[in-house]
């Protein structure tokens, strides 16, 4: 959530595989029992804290009072205030309209968020309990890393921070919570996932079927949560719910708006997008649902046992190479290089694209080399080697880099190229074919159904951990201001 740079734990952003799982963050009403709900406060009533009423003279003696932060809502034994919860919406609210996202009603926003903050203190206060933690050496390297990722001292990042309305001191804890979470995940989740021979010899035999008929799906979703054990009421409720937002969609309705309104998954306020996906990094459930779909087209209510799903196929297309999966004998090697702008509060994607623009007609003009440019500009570790990625088969990059790369002849140089992880410049240097061997070809199974399988899980531990927490609003409390 937030809107400056976050530290990725992959050291080479282009050759991961595996995309972030798409996460739940709980919205249920009633979520246990005990757990205490009051009405949405009215669309201002968090906007900014109220000021406060000028004291009536006191008495001689009397001490004067004075009100402090509200507490809106508890979270087993710690707190949530109304500006924390004010700070929040502003940076996501900033997020949103530089992305070109329709904002949610207030209430609906402020709901979101607030969700999403107490499915974040869940996930921190279980790391504290493990003994997880994140010491202010670790952080310091982490932020450091940052800076020079930007292409900046430490001094001047942290300048640059101020300058833009972040407390330094706030960014640093942003992070430290970043990886704390992180961290978290990957042992409650991560390293909880199994594999089985027989999955992988499934995935063989139906890639081997399917590698003729390939295909990329562009798609976006809604989930509306069930809590863990619901009752027939709560699965009624929230049946309603999603039918209600169906309603709305087959009557025109904006998806990406409907997302941020309603969508109790992690990625709602990005309008649901998921991109780019191939079937086998789709939960099956989705596969399914768009085998059928038009583009354009919206799924019915799909159930899981996280909740109500509706599916968008917004776009389908072939990739032009085949990935590197297990049904291909030879695949074709491509050495490659980048250049990598980031993108983030402090470089905007514009910014981004502008300064590559310029850094391509310097090559063009043989003003530098590609090498000389990489290692003076590109926020990446291959920097230091020029940009070189080395060799990569189909499949080790995401697909926009894939695409790209895939269109260059050796020694061309792309346009700036956008990815999830900014702005490249790509230069392909050469290419062979090479035989995948079969121990490859069981590593890249084994990646993909983790993929498929740490996405569900995770959304699953998400619902679990939100459903175990109390938590008790005070809305009541943040209106009064008592």
């Amino acid at each position: 959530m937030k809107t400056l740079p976050t530290l990725r734990v992959a050291t080479n952003p282009v050759r991961s595989i595996a995309l972030a799982a798409a996460l739940v963050c709980g919205a249920a009403l009633l979520p246990q029992a005990h757990a205490q709900f009051r009405a949405v406060p009215p669309a201002n009533a968090l906007t900014a804290p109220a000021p406060a009423p000028a004291p009536a003279p006191a008495a001689q003696g009397t001490p004067r009072i004075y009100l402090a932060d509200a507490i809106i809502a508890v979270v087993n034994n710690e707190v949530i205030t109304r500006q924390e919860l004010v700070e929040r919406l502003k940076q996501v609210e900033q997020r949103m309209r530089n992305q070109n996202i329709a904002l949610p009603p207030q209430p609906e926003f402020q709901r979101q968020m607030l969700e999403r903050m107490i499915v974040d203190r869940a996930q921190l206060q279980l790391a504290k309990e493990v003994g997880i933690r994140v010491d202010d050496t670790m952080l310091d390297r982490a932020v450091a890393r940052i800076a020079e990722q930007n292409k900046m001292t430490l001094a001047q990042f942290r300048a640059e921070l101020e300058r833009s309305g972040t407390p330094f001191a706030r960014f640093r804890e942003d992070i430290r919570e970043d990886i704390i979470m992180q961290r978290l995940r990957e042992r409650e989740v991560d390293n909880k996932i199994q594999i089985s021979e027989s999955e992988v010899d499934n995935y063989l035999a139906a890639e081997q079927s399917a590698a003729a008929n390939q295909k990329e799906f562009n798609v976006s979703h809604i989930l509306v949560r069930l809590p863990e054990n619901a009752t027939p009421e709560q699965t009624a409720e929230r049946r309603r719910r999603a039918e209600e937002v169906l309603r709305q969609l087959q009557g025109g309705a904006d998806f990406a708006k409907l997302a941020a309104t309603y969508s109790d998954a992690t990625d709602a306020l990005t309008g649901g997008d998921l991109g780019w996906r191939s079937p086998e990094r789709l939960p099956q459930l989705f596969v399914d649902a768009i085998g059928s779909m038009k583009q354009g087209e919206v799924s019915p209510l799909l159930k899981s046992n996280t909740g109500f799903h509706i599916v968008k196929l917004a776009g389908e297309r072939t990739p032009s190479v085949m990935k590197g999966g297990a049904a291909t004998a030879s695949v074709q090697q491509t050495r490659v290089r980048h250049i990598l702008i980031k993108t983030n509060q402090i470089v905007s994607p514009s910014e981004a694209r502008r300064k590559l623009t310029e850094l391509k007609q310097r090559l063009d003009n043989k003003a530098a080399t590609f090498d000389e440019l990489a290692k003076l500009f590109s926020n990446d570790l291959s920097a230091s080697r020029g940009g070189d990625l080395g060799w990569i088969y189909p499949g080790d990059t995401v697909p926009e880099f894939e695409r790209a790369m895939d269109a260059l002849q050796p020694g061309q140089v792309s346009e700036p190229v956008e990815s999830p992880f900014g702005y490249h410049l790509i230069q392909v240097v050469e290419r062979k074919k090479d035989d995948v061997s079969k121990e490859r070809q069981r590593l890249i199974a084994r990646q993909a159904i983790r993929e498929r399988k740490l996405e569900e899980a995770t959304q699953d531990w998400l619902r679990q951990l939100r459903d175990r927490a109390y938590v008790e609003y005070r809305f009541d409390n943040a209106d009064s201001r008592s």
